[in-house]
């Protein structure tokens, strides 16, 4: 058996943006990944479509977020890693996961996601 986690790292190395960006929508919604990035909604659809190619900040945080709902969805089906991140997370100081990413603090939510796996 792998280690929890090491699939969903190695999905954000190997995934394109498109698919990367895709997957966030198809799990937290297009308004959810617009608050993580700090850009519009539209601005996520160019994203998926292709049409634009995130700045270098937005690809790393959009990785990074997308490697928390993949540790995530390894155990949880995706109606429950959407419910993480936008509800109240002890590990967090009582913020959303999604608030918390959005202002920076990626480290501590990966953390917190660790944290929620392993606790089954």
């Amino acid at each position: 058996m792998r280690p929890l986690g090491r699939a969903a790292h190695k999905a954000s190395v190997e995934s394109a943006s498109p698919a990367i960006v895709a997957r966030l929508q198809e799990v937290l919604g297009r308004d959810l990944v617009a608050i993580i990035t700090g850009k519009t909604p539209r601005q996520v659809s160019r994203w998926i479509s292709g049409d634009a190619k995130p700045p270098l900040d937005e690809q790393r945080l959009l990785r990074d977020t997308f490697q928390v709902v993949e540790l995530l969805a390894e155990v949880d089906p995706d109606e429950v890693v959407r419910a993480w991140f936008i509800g109240m997370n002890p590990q967090l100081e009582d913020a959303a996961p999604a608030e918390v990413i959005a202002e920076g603090r990626v480290r501590d939510v990966i953390a917190a996601a660790r944290a929620f796996v392993n606790a089954g």
